[in-house]
C-alpha cells in the first residue's frame, strides 16, 4: 500500500465528529468484565457481546473504526456474516490489536515492556487478508518513586517504532499507544513531564525507523493527576495541560490523535475531550479511543438478558458514540 492510501485511511480514522471504539480485550480481560455482570466467557458469549456492538444501527454516524482482538476480527454474526463485512458495510474501518501484551523489564523489576514483535510480520500479512487495515500496539508507562526510567521509555518506544515500521511496510497504518497509568498519587506537573518525554522519545524513534507519520495515528493517555492524588484537577486545567503538551511534543505532520479513556470516568472523559476541542486551532483532529467508556453501560445491560435487551444496550452505545463525536468537535453539552 502507498503512502497515499495509508494517509487516506490514517485521515479516515480521524475524520470530523469521528472516533474509534476499542473492543480489543485479550481473553483474560473480557473475562474479568464479564466476570462483573456474571456473564460466563464462553467463546460464543464474546461472539454474541461483539454483535451486538458492531450490529448498533447508524454506529456509523459517530464511529470511524474498531480495534478488534484476534478471536473477534476472525468471527461472524449470528446468521454467518463476517463482522469485517458488516463493519465495512456501516463505514467502520476494521483495526487489530496485535501486541502480545506487557512483560517485566528484565533489570527494571518495577516496570514493564511490551512483547509481541516475533513473527509480527506474517501475522500482519494474514491480519491484512482477513480485513484489517490499520493495527494498535499498546505500551505501558508507570509513574512512582524514580521511575519511569530512561530505559523503559527507550524499550518501549523503540518496540512501537518497529511495529510501526512493520505495519505501514504491511500496508496498515499503524496506532501507538504509549499509556501512561493513572495509578498513583503523582501531581498534574509530573505527568506532564512525563508525558512530554515519553512522547518526544517516541516520535524520535519512530523518526528512526522510516516511519511515515502521514500514515500513523496516536493513541495517548490526557494529562492527569494519579488517581491517589491529594489535589485532583479541574475539567479545564486537564484540557489545557493536555493540549499544550501536544503542541510541544507531537509533530503537526501526524494526521490525528485519539484519546484513550485509561480509567476515567464515562463523563470525565467525554467532558476533557470536549473542552480540548473548544481550546482554538490545532495542527491536528483530536478524537476519542475509548474501550470501557463507551461500553461498561451497555455491557451492564446487555448481561441483564443477553437476547431480549439487545435493542437497549444498543441504544446506549450509539448514545455514548453521539456523545464522544460532538466531543471531538467540541459541540458536547452534558444536558444535551
Amino acid at each position: 500500500m502507498s503512502i497515499e492510501q495509508l494517509a487516506e485511511t490514517a485521515q479516515a480514522m480521524v475524520a470530523a465528529g469521528k472516533g474509534i471504539i476499542a473492543i480489543d480485550e485479550s481473553t483474560g480481560t473480557i473475562k474479568k468484565r464479564f466476570d462483573s455482570v456474571n456473564v460466563e466467557s464462553t467463546e460464543e458469549n464474546r461472539r454474541a457481546y461483539r454483535e451486538m456492538l458492531l450490529t448498533t444501527p447508524k454506529l456509523g454516524e459517530y464511529i470511524s473504526g474498531a480495534i478488534l482482538f484476534d478471536e473477534t476480527l476472525r468471527q461472524s454474526t449470528k446468521d454467518g456474516v463476517p463482522f469485517t463485512k458488516i463493519m465495512n458495510d456501516a463505514g467502520i474501518i476494521p483495526g487489530i490489536k496485535v501486541d502480545k501484551g506487557t512483560h517485566p523489564l528484565a533489570g527494571f523489576p518495577d516496570e514493564v515492556v511490551t512483547e509481541g514483535l516475533d513473527g509480527l510480520r506474517a501475522r500482519l500479512e494474514e491480519y491484512y487478508k482477513l480485513g484489517a487495515r490499520f493495527a494498535k500496539w499498546r505500551a505501558v508507562i508507570r509513574i512512582g518513586e524514580d521511575i519511569p526510567t530512561g530505559t523503559c521509555i527507550d524499550a518501549n518506544a523503540h518496540a512501537l517504532a518497529r511495529y510501526a515500521a512493520l505495519c505501514q511496510e504491511q500496508g496498515l497504518v499503524p496506532m501507538v499507544e504509549p499509556e501512561i497509568l493513572l495509578d498513583g498519587d503523582h501531581d498534574i506537573d509530573t505527568c506532564y513531564e512525563v508525558t512530554e518525554v515519553v512522547l518526544r522519545t517516541l516520535f524520535s524513534a519512530l523518526y528512526e525507523h522510516n516511519v511515515m507519520l502521514e500514515g500513523t495515528i496516536l493513541k495517548v493517555s490526557m494529562v492527569l493527576p494519579g488517581k491517589d492524588a491529594e489535589e485532583q484537577a479541574s475539567i479545564e486545567e486537564v484540557a489545557a495541560a493536555t493540549l499544550h503538551c501536544l503542541k510541544a511534543s507531537v509533530p503537526a505532520t501526524l494526521p490525528g490523535i485519539v484519546f484513550l479513556s485509561g480509567g476515567q470516568s464515562d463523563e470525565d472523559a467525554t467532558a476533557h475531550l470536549d473542552a480540548m476541542n473548544r481550546m482554538g486551532e490545532k495542527p491536528w483532529p483530536l478524537s476519542f479511543s475509548y474501550g470501557r467508556a463507551m461500553q461498561s453501560a451497555a455491557l451492564k445491560i446487555w448481561a441483564e438478558d443477553m437476547t431480549g435487551n439487545v435493542a437497549k444496550a444498543q441504544e446506549t452505545v450509539y448514545a455514548r458514540a453521539r456523545e464522544n463525536g460532538l466531543a471531538a468537535l467540541g459541540e458536547w453539552s452534558k444536558d444535551a
